[in-house]
Formats: C-alpha cells, structure tokens, sequence
C-alpha cells in the first residue's frame, strides 16, 4: 500500500509511527489486545463453539439424555432389552457477517499529540458497535428459544419493592431448572445494569455477604458471583425486559464462527476480524472491523427466564 511522504520534520515522528502500525497486521492485533474492555456478552451465555460448514451451522436441539424406555428386571440368561436412543431435533442456522468500516484521516492523526491514541478511539467505537449488534442478536435467540419461567411474586416480590427475596427467587429458577432432569447445572445469571444495582444494593443480599472485606460491594462495587451463579450484565437496552436469567452456560448453546481470517484480516478476541487500507487520494486509511457469527440455542431448557422482577 502507498504511504504519503511525511509532514513536517516536528510531525514526522507521529505520521509515520501511525502508518507503520496501520500497514503492520501484527500492530494491529497487539492494539486490539490492548482494549481490554473488548468483551462479548454472547460468549459468556453462549459458550459453545462450531464451526461452520458451507456458511451455515447444523445442529441438535433438546438432545434426550435418556432412552425412551425404562430398565427392567432380567432373568438369568437372557438379554439385555434393546431401547432406542431418541436423538434432537435438527436445526440449521446460516452465518451472516456482521461489520462496519470507519474513515481516518491524516489530518486526525496529525492534530493530536499521540497518533495512535486516534486509531484507539476509532477501533473502540467500530468493536462496540460490532459487539453491541452481536450481544442484541445473541439475547434475542435465547428470548425466543427460552419459554420456561418463574415468578418472582412467588418467592417475595419485585426486586424493587417492599419485600424482595432475592437468593430465595434464585434458588427457585436454579430448581426448575434441575428438576428438568436433563443434566442442566446452572452457573451464570444475565441480567441489566439496573436490576444488578439493585441485586447489590438489597439489604437481604447485604446481610447475608461478610462484613469488612475488600469483595464486598461497598469498597469495590462489584459482585461477580451470587448463590454460585457467576453474574454477567447486560446494558438494558440489549434485553427484552427487566427480567433476570439463570441459566447453564455450557449447555445453553454457542457461537458458530467462520474460522479463519481472509488475506489482509487479523483475527482479535472473540472471532472479531479488522483490516486497514491506505486510501491514498483521500490521505486517510479505511479501518473495518466484522464478526462471522451466528447465535445458537441448542438447549432451550438449559435456561429460565424469572419474570416480575420490577414493578
């Protein structure tokens, strides 16, 4: 790719250690390990991984873990009876690309102090909004594929009203789940940024945690796991509703990827693809960022969605 002469002898420094890390794929991969916030909602719910074939992903839904038939008594010398082992239903989900490209001009590179501080925010913005589009769709499989509920009114009310018991409703939907007796063990609960402020803020939460210690949410302000459910948040806007859900992260489902990079593409975390171009009549580099994906619920009973958790 051609590179423009460099500015200035007081830019050059800057133009040219911005265009060298442009054309080097491997500068590139080590910028986006750097942004370290770069974190998939989807592939914490959804952990399994496939591998496409032919742009599409095919697989089982609800696989039985039993046969279709009980076990009986044998009698001395004769066989085994023979039972059928019932297999999924077929599913088949295509993968699409998902990316958006972004224009950097060597004028913005130039005015600030430090090029490469440019490309940060430019990288930044074009991966949250891949990763935003990917966590929406990935949400939305498990909303419609998850039917099975249960009701916080039952076990307190509301998360926010008056006498809320949150680990009670917990304990609940992690039941429903393993009286399923499909092998289900739940470990992770999705929900807002709104319901985790008042997951942690809750006084019977607060009771129950130990007091004076650094994990506790009033020096560090984080609770990564409740009830041995490790806790993933959510931007409100990515889930349907203000309700919560416990889920078994492992057998939910996953994310189906193209592997492999095309010729000019690095490959970041979380399958995430970026290619830069020098567009030299425009002196300024295109810089694009995709994701070959595909969302996939394989195990729809693997999850509970608790409803009426706010008035």
């Amino acid at each position: 790719m051609p590179v423009n002469p460099p500015g200035a002898p007081t830019l050059a420094g800057d133009l040219l250690t911005i265009h060298r890390l442009l054309q080097s794929p491997e500068q590139l991969r080590r910028r986006l390990r750097t942004l370290d916030d770069m974190r998939f909602v989807a592939d914490q719910i959804l952990t399994q991984r496939w591998r496409s074939s032919g742009g599409a992903v095919l697989f089982e839904v609800s696989e039985p873990i039993m046969t279709s038939r009980p076990v009986e008594p044998v009698s001395p010398g004769s066989t085994y009876p023979y039972a059928p082992t019932a297999d999924g239903a077929a599913g088949l989900s295509a993968v699409q690309d998902w990316g958006q490209a972004s224009r950097l001009t060597d004028a913005a590179i130039k005015r600030r102090v430090r090029g490469g501080d440019e490309l940060d925010r430019v990288l930044r913005k074009i991966l949250n909004t891949v990763i935003a589009k990917i966590d929406a769709l990935a949400i939305a499989a498990v909303a419609s594929a998850v039917t099975n509920t249960v009701n916080a009114d039952t076990y307190g009310g509301a998360w926010n009203g008056t006498t809320p018991n949150i680990l009670r409703t917990l304990e609940a939907a992690k039941a429903f789940i393993a009286d399923l007796d499909m092998g289900y063990e739940p470990d992770t609960v999705l929900l807002s940024s709104e319901m985790y402020a008042i997951m942690v803020s809750d006084d019977r939460v607060n009771n129950l945690r130990r007091r004076e210690t650094t994990d506790n949410p009033i020096y560090g302000g984080d609770v990564e796991m409740i009830d041995d459910l490790v806790v993933v948040k959510a931007p409100a806007a990515r889930l349907p509703a203000a309700d919560v859900w416990v889920l078994d992260s492992r057998q939910l489902g996953g994310m189906a990827d193209e592997v492999g990079a095309d010729p000019g593409y690095v490959m970041a975390e979380m399958g995430v693809q970026v290619q830069s171009e020098r567009i030299a009549r425009a002196n300024a580099w295109d810089i694009w960022a995709r994701r070959l994906t595909v969302p996939v619920v394989q195990e729809p009973g693997a999850a509970v969605r608790i409803t009426n958790t706010k008035d």
